[in-house]
Protein backbone atom coordinates (compact mmCIF):
# COMPACT_ATOMS: atom_id res chain seq x y z
CA UNK A 1 0.00 0.00 0.00
CA UNK A 2 1.87 3.20 -0.84
CA UNK A 3 0.89 5.94 1.95
CA UNK A 4 1.02 9.67 0.84
CA UNK A 5 0.28 12.71 2.97
CA UNK A 6 -1.98 13.88 0.56
CA UNK A 7 -4.07 12.62 -2.59
CA UNK A 8 -5.88 14.76 -4.79
CA UNK A 9 -8.20 13.21 -7.08
CA UNK A 10 -8.24 15.00 -10.85
CA UNK A 11 -4.90 16.25 -12.82
CA UNK A 12 -7.55 19.40 -13.91
CA UNK A 13 -6.34 22.89 -13.70
CA UNK A 14 -8.09 23.18 -10.22
CA UNK A 15 -6.54 20.02 -9.38
CA UNK A 16 -3.09 20.94 -10.44
CA UNK A 17 -3.53 24.63 -8.51
CA UNK A 18 -4.37 22.53 -5.52
CA UNK A 19 -1.58 20.35 -5.90
CA UNK A 20 0.84 23.65 -6.44
CA UNK A 21 -0.74 25.41 -2.99
CA UNK A 22 0.23 22.80 -1.22
CA UNK A 23 3.64 22.80 -2.22
CA UNK A 24 3.70 25.89 -0.78
CA UNK A 25 2.97 25.06 2.41
CA UNK A 26 5.70 21.96 2.42
CA UNK A 27 3.85 18.93 1.16
CA UNK A 28 4.37 16.85 -2.13
CA UNK A 29 0.91 15.94 -2.87
CA UNK A 30 0.61 13.10 -5.35
CA UNK A 31 -2.30 13.58 -7.75
CA UNK A 32 -4.23 10.47 -9.27
CA UNK A 33 -6.06 10.86 -13.08
CA UNK A 34 -8.09 8.40 -14.70
CA UNK A 35 -6.69 9.98 -17.60
CA UNK A 36 -4.40 12.64 -19.12
CA UNK A 37 -3.38 15.95 -17.42
CA UNK A 38 -6.28 18.47 -18.29
CA UNK A 39 -8.42 15.59 -19.93
CA UNK A 40 -11.37 18.10 -19.81
CA UNK A 41 -9.39 20.73 -21.81
CA UNK A 42 -8.23 18.33 -24.36
CA UNK A 43 -11.28 17.23 -25.02
CA UNK A 44 -12.49 20.68 -25.86
CA UNK A 45 -13.67 21.81 -29.61
CA UNK A 46 -10.15 21.51 -31.52
CA UNK A 47 -10.00 24.88 -32.73
CA UNK A 48 -12.31 26.66 -29.54
CA UNK A 49 -11.15 30.01 -27.78
CA UNK A 50 -11.95 30.63 -23.90
CA UNK A 51 -13.83 33.17 -22.80
CA UNK A 52 -11.80 34.08 -20.20
CA UNK A 53 -8.86 36.56 -20.68
CA UNK A 54 -5.20 34.84 -20.22
CA UNK A 55 -4.65 36.19 -16.57
CA UNK A 56 -7.81 35.07 -15.08
CA UNK A 57 -6.86 31.24 -16.48
CA UNK A 58 -3.36 31.30 -14.94
CA UNK A 59 -2.54 28.66 -11.60
CA UNK A 60 1.06 28.58 -9.50
CA UNK A 61 2.28 32.22 -10.60
CA UNK A 62 3.29 31.38 -13.98
CA UNK A 63 2.18 33.59 -16.34
CA UNK A 64 -0.60 32.81 -19.22
CA UNK A 65 0.68 34.45 -22.48
CA UNK A 66 -1.18 34.53 -26.20
CA UNK A 67 -1.04 35.23 -29.28
CA UNK A 68 -4.89 37.05 -28.93
CA UNK A 69 -7.20 38.20 -27.00
CA UNK A 70 -8.02 34.97 -26.24
CA UNK A 71 -6.53 32.13 -25.10
CA UNK A 72 -7.07 29.02 -27.10
CA UNK A 73 -7.55 25.27 -26.69
CA UNK A 74 -3.98 24.58 -27.88
CA UNK A 75 -2.56 26.92 -26.09
CA UNK A 76 -4.50 26.13 -22.76
CA UNK A 77 -3.06 22.72 -22.97
CA UNK A 78 0.70 24.21 -23.90
CA UNK A 79 -0.09 26.17 -20.40
CA UNK A 80 -1.05 23.82 -18.55
CA UNK A 81 1.16 21.18 -18.63
CA UNK A 82 3.77 23.41 -18.46
CA UNK A 83 2.93 24.81 -15.25
CA UNK A 84 2.83 20.97 -13.85
CA UNK A 85 6.06 20.56 -15.54
CA UNK A 86 7.59 23.33 -14.11
CA UNK A 87 6.33 23.16 -10.28
CA UNK A 88 7.33 19.31 -10.59
CA UNK A 89 3.59 18.35 -9.41
CA UNK A 90 3.67 14.08 -9.41
CA UNK A 91 0.85 13.41 -11.80
CA UNK A 92 -0.03 9.25 -11.68
CA UNK A 93 -2.60 9.37 -15.04
CA UNK A 94 -4.50 7.02 -16.12
CA UNK A 95 -5.66 5.39 -13.21
CA UNK A 96 -9.36 5.72 -11.23
CA UNK A 97 -9.68 5.67 -7.81
CA UNK A 98 -13.01 4.04 -7.06
CA UNK A 99 -13.38 4.29 -3.59
CA UNK A 100 -12.42 6.29 -0.41
CA UNK A 101 -12.74 5.15 3.35
CA UNK A 102 -11.88 6.22 6.45
CA UNK A 103 -9.39 4.52 8.90
CA UNK A 104 -8.43 5.80 11.85
CA UNK A 105 -6.38 9.04 10.91
CA UNK A 106 -6.69 8.77 7.36
CA UNK A 107 -8.39 7.45 4.32
CA UNK A 108 -7.53 4.36 1.98
CA UNK A 109 -8.26 4.80 -1.45
CA UNK A 110 -8.76 1.84 -3.75
CA UNK A 111 -9.00 1.81 -7.74
CA UNK A 112 -7.13 0.38 -11.13
CA UNK A 113 -5.13 1.28 -13.65
CA UNK A 114 -5.94 1.11 -17.43
CA UNK A 115 -5.28 -2.53 -17.61
CA UNK A 116 -7.84 -3.35 -14.44
CA UNK A 117 -4.63 -3.90 -12.14
CA UNK A 118 -5.37 -2.92 -8.46
CA UNK A 119 -4.20 0.02 -6.60
CA UNK A 120 -4.34 0.87 -3.23
CA UNK A 121 -2.88 4.17 -1.23
CA UNK A 122 -3.22 5.67 2.00
CA UNK A 123 -3.43 9.32 2.57
CA UNK A 124 -4.15 12.09 5.35
CA UNK A 125 -5.66 14.23 3.58
CA UNK A 126 -7.71 13.67 0.46
CA UNK A 127 -8.94 16.60 -2.41
CA UNK A 128 -11.72 15.35 -4.89
CA UNK A 129 -11.00 17.34 -8.09
CA UNK A 130 -13.28 15.19 -10.42
CA UNK A 131 -14.73 17.73 -12.48
CA UNK A 132 -17.95 17.11 -14.45
CA UNK A 133 -16.90 16.69 -18.15
CA UNK A 134 -17.39 12.72 -17.95
CA UNK A 135 -21.16 12.90 -16.66
CA UNK A 136 -23.27 15.00 -19.45
CA UNK A 137 -27.02 15.81 -18.80
CA UNK A 138 -29.07 12.98 -20.27
CA UNK A 139 -32.40 13.70 -22.46
CA UNK A 140 -33.95 10.33 -21.14
CA UNK A 141 -35.74 10.60 -24.95
CA UNK A 142 -35.74 7.31 -27.33
CA UNK A 143 -32.50 6.82 -29.57
CA UNK A 144 -30.45 8.52 -27.14
CA UNK A 145 -28.49 5.14 -27.29
CA UNK A 146 -27.66 5.49 -30.23
CA UNK A 147 -24.19 5.82 -31.93
CA UNK A 148 -25.06 9.27 -34.39
CA UNK A 149 -25.76 10.98 -31.00
CA UNK A 150 -22.94 12.35 -29.06
CA UNK A 151 -22.87 15.48 -26.28
CA UNK A 152 -19.41 16.32 -27.76
CA UNK A 153 -18.37 18.30 -30.40
CA UNK A 154 -14.55 18.48 -31.10
CA UNK A 155 -14.24 19.83 -35.20
CA UNK A 156 -16.60 19.58 -37.73
CA UNK A 157 -15.06 17.84 -40.91
CA UNK A 158 -17.25 14.88 -40.22
CA UNK A 159 -20.23 16.06 -40.32
CA UNK A 160 -19.89 17.72 -44.44
CA UNK A 161 -22.55 17.82 -45.70
CA UNK A 162 -24.63 15.72 -43.48
CA UNK A 163 -28.24 16.57 -41.85
CA UNK A 164 -26.88 17.62 -38.04
CA UNK A 165 -29.60 18.01 -35.20
CA UNK A 166 -27.82 20.31 -32.45
CA UNK A 167 -29.80 20.21 -28.81
CA UNK A 168 -29.00 23.26 -26.97
CA UNK A 169 -28.41 27.45 -26.91
CA UNK A 170 -25.80 28.10 -24.74
CA UNK A 171 -21.88 29.22 -26.33
CA UNK A 172 -21.17 25.57 -27.62
CA UNK A 173 -24.23 24.74 -29.32
CA UNK A 174 -23.60 28.10 -31.36
CA UNK A 175 -20.04 27.77 -32.14
CA UNK A 176 -20.79 24.33 -33.49
CA UNK A 177 -23.75 25.46 -35.43
CA UNK A 178 -21.66 27.66 -37.52
CA UNK A 179 -18.65 25.50 -37.54
CA UNK A 180 -20.54 23.11 -38.89
CA UNK A 181 -22.17 25.29 -41.35
CA UNK A 182 -18.92 26.88 -42.42
CA UNK A 183 -18.37 22.89 -43.84
CA UNK A 184 -21.46 22.15 -45.55
CA UNK A 185 -23.97 20.90 -42.85
CA UNK A 186 -27.40 21.38 -42.83
CA UNK A 187 -27.77 22.34 -39.37
CA UNK A 188 -30.63 22.49 -37.04
CA UNK A 189 -30.54 24.39 -33.69
CA UNK A 190 -33.34 23.12 -31.13
CA UNK A 191 -33.96 25.29 -27.98
CA UNK A 192 -36.10 25.10 -25.33
CA UNK A 193 -35.68 28.65 -24.69
CA UNK A 194 -38.49 31.00 -26.17
CA UNK A 195 -35.07 33.31 -27.54
CA UNK A 196 -31.82 33.42 -27.59
CA UNK A 197 -29.70 32.84 -24.81
CA UNK A 198 -28.43 35.78 -22.89
CA UNK A 199 -24.94 33.54 -22.38
CA UNK A 200 -24.23 34.04 -25.86
CA UNK A 201 -21.15 35.35 -26.59
CA UNK A 202 -21.57 39.16 -27.94
CA UNK A 203 -19.65 39.30 -30.35
CA UNK A 204 -20.81 35.88 -31.82
CA UNK A 205 -24.71 36.56 -31.50
CA UNK A 206 -25.11 38.78 -34.14
CA UNK A 207 -23.13 36.60 -37.09
CA UNK A 208 -25.08 33.44 -35.77
CA UNK A 209 -28.25 35.47 -36.23
CA UNK A 210 -27.52 36.57 -39.74
CA UNK A 211 -27.26 33.16 -40.73
CA UNK A 212 -30.49 31.90 -39.15
CA UNK A 213 -32.16 34.97 -41.06
CA UNK A 214 -30.72 33.87 -44.59
CA UNK A 215 -32.01 30.23 -43.47
CA UNK A 216 -28.36 28.98 -43.35
CA UNK A 217 -29.42 27.57 -40.11
CA UNK A 218 -32.64 26.44 -38.89
CA UNK A 219 -33.30 27.59 -35.87
CA UNK A 220 -36.71 25.88 -33.52
CA UNK A 221 -37.29 28.05 -30.13
CA UNK A 222 -39.44 26.49 -27.72
CA UNK A 223 -39.00 22.85 -28.68
CA UNK A 224 -37.32 19.39 -27.77
CA UNK A 225 -36.11 16.56 -29.37
CA UNK A 226 -38.53 14.04 -28.47
CA UNK A 227 -37.84 10.95 -30.48
CA UNK A 228 -34.17 10.09 -32.01
CA UNK A 229 -34.80 7.49 -35.20
CA UNK A 230 -32.34 6.23 -37.18
CA UNK A 231 -32.57 9.10 -40.33
CA UNK A 232 -34.71 11.07 -38.71
CA UNK A 233 -35.63 13.51 -35.33
CA UNK A 234 -39.02 14.25 -33.99
CA UNK A 235 -39.11 17.89 -32.81
CA UNK A 236 -42.30 19.19 -30.73
CA UNK A 237 -42.53 22.81 -30.42
CA UNK A 238 -45.69 24.76 -29.55
CA UNK A 239 -47.56 23.19 -32.72
CA UNK A 240 -47.73 19.99 -33.96
CA UNK A 241 -44.97 17.48 -33.72
CA UNK A 242 -42.32 17.49 -37.19
CA UNK A 243 -39.84 15.18 -38.02
CA UNK A 244 -37.16 16.24 -39.55
CA UNK A 245 -34.47 14.64 -41.44
CA UNK A 246 -31.47 13.62 -39.37
CA UNK A 247 -27.73 12.19 -39.60
CA UNK A 248 -26.17 13.19 -36.68
CA UNK A 249 -27.26 14.67 -33.40
CA UNK A 250 -25.00 16.42 -31.35
CA UNK A 251 -26.49 16.85 -27.84
CA UNK A 252 -24.71 19.67 -26.26
CA UNK A 253 -26.87 19.95 -22.92
CA UNK A 254 -24.24 20.71 -20.50
CA UNK A 255 -22.84 18.32 -17.85
CA UNK A 256 -23.11 17.94 -13.83
CA UNK A 257 -20.71 16.60 -11.38
CA UNK A 258 -20.29 12.96 -10.22
CA UNK A 259 -22.39 13.45 -6.78
CA UNK A 260 -22.49 9.33 -6.55
CA UNK A 261 -18.93 9.24 -5.89
CA UNK A 262 -19.25 11.98 -3.08
CA UNK A 263 -21.43 10.05 -1.04
CA UNK A 264 -19.85 6.97 -1.61
CA UNK A 265 -16.61 8.53 0.47
CA UNK A 266 -19.39 9.60 3.27
CA UNK A 267 -19.98 13.38 1.94
CA UNK A 268 -23.57 14.56 2.82
CA UNK A 269 -25.92 16.14 0.64
CA UNK A 270 -27.46 19.80 1.19
CA UNK A 271 -31.47 19.17 0.31
CA UNK A 272 -30.58 21.84 -2.66
CA UNK A 273 -28.52 18.48 -4.21
CA UNK A 274 -24.99 20.37 -3.59
CA UNK A 275 -22.49 18.73 -1.18
CA UNK A 276 -21.85 19.78 2.17
CA UNK A 277 -18.88 21.61 2.55
CA UNK A 278 -17.29 24.49 4.44
CA UNK A 279 -16.84 27.95 1.59
CA UNK A 280 -13.97 29.49 3.78
CA UNK A 281 -11.72 25.92 3.71
CA UNK A 282 -13.70 23.55 1.19
CA UNK A 283 -13.77 21.21 3.93
CA UNK A 284 -16.30 18.90 3.65
CA UNK A 285 -18.61 17.53 6.46
CA UNK A 286 -15.84 14.66 6.97
CA UNK A 287 -12.96 15.85 8.17
CA UNK A 288 -9.99 15.32 6.35
CA UNK A 289 -11.70 15.07 3.25
CA UNK A 290 -11.69 18.82 0.41
CA UNK A 291 -13.90 19.98 -2.42
CA UNK A 292 -11.58 21.58 -5.17
CA UNK A 293 -13.62 23.26 -8.87
CA UNK A 294 -16.21 22.21 -10.04
CA UNK A 295 -17.31 19.61 -8.30
CA UNK A 296 -17.86 22.18 -5.27
CA UNK A 297 -20.42 23.73 -7.41
CA UNK A 298 -24.12 24.57 -5.60
CA UNK A 299 -26.30 24.60 -8.77
CA UNK A 300 -25.18 25.03 -12.31
CA UNK A 301 -21.91 23.47 -12.71
CA UNK A 302 -20.84 26.47 -14.51
CA UNK A 303 -21.00 28.71 -11.75
CA UNK A 304 -17.39 27.31 -10.61
CA UNK A 305 -14.73 27.76 -13.61
CA UNK A 306 -11.23 27.39 -14.19
CA UNK A 307 -11.83 31.41 -12.79
CA UNK A 308 -12.90 30.73 -9.35
CA UNK A 309 -12.48 26.98 -8.55
CA UNK A 310 -8.27 27.69 -9.16
CA UNK A 311 -8.37 29.93 -5.90
CA UNK A 312 -9.70 26.78 -3.82
CA UNK A 313 -6.29 24.94 -3.52
CA UNK A 314 -5.24 28.59 -1.51
CA UNK A 315 -8.23 27.68 1.15
CA UNK A 316 -7.28 24.17 1.30
CA UNK A 317 -3.85 24.69 1.55
CA UNK A 318 -4.18 27.39 4.46
CA UNK A 319 -6.69 25.16 6.69
CA UNK A 320 -4.24 21.94 6.52
CA UNK A 321 -1.36 24.23 7.39
CA UNK A 322 -3.09 25.65 10.43
CA UNK A 323 -4.23 21.87 11.64
CA UNK A 324 -1.05 21.02 11.39
CA UNK A 325 0.37 23.74 13.75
Amino acid sequence: MQKEEAIIIGAGPCGLAAAIELQRIGMSPLIIEKRNIVHSISQYPTYMHFFSSPEMLEIGGIPFTTASEKPSRLEALHYYRTAAQRHQVRVQAYEKITSVERESDGFVLKGENRFGEPRTYRSRYVIIATGYFDHPNVLGIPGEEFDKVTHFFRESHPYVGMQVAIIGGSNSAIDAALELERVGAKVTVVYRGATYSSSIKPWVRPGFESKVAKGLIQMRFSSMVTNIGNNDITIQGAGDAEVVPNDFVLALTGFHPDRNFLTQTGVTMEAEGYPTFNEETMETNVPGIYLAGVVASKHEANEIFIESGRYHGNKIADHIKNKKK
